[in-house]
């Protein structure tokens, strides 16, 4: 079956990626390191991946994984506030 192909799981998470630096917002990095995670499993060994839905859970949690570090290490910490000294048309 195709999805047990490691090859194509890390040509998606490559596409992912590159997907990323168009689309800015890490939804996409989330996703494209989900689907490498995954390619490395099945590259490796492949026996924790049996059946489609097995990969796709897994997929899932390394991906939402993904998310939430990349949210706290560069999102907008809470109580930060964005201050401008400077305007763009003060010249």
């Amino acid at each position: 079956m195709m999805w047990q192909e490691w090859w194509i799981w890390a040509g998606a998470g490559i596409v992912l990626l590159i997907i990323e630096v168009f689309a800015p917002g890490f939804v996409f990095l989330g996703f494209g390191v989900g689907a490498i995670a995954v390619a490395v499993i099945l590259a490796i060994g492949g026996g924790l991946v049996t059946s489609l839905p097995v990969a796709l859970l897994i997929f899932a949690v390394c991906s939402l994984v993904a998310w939430f570090v990349m949210r706290k290490l560069a999102g907008e910490r809470k109580g930060q506030v964005k201050m401008w000294d400077t305007d763009i048309n003060d010249n």
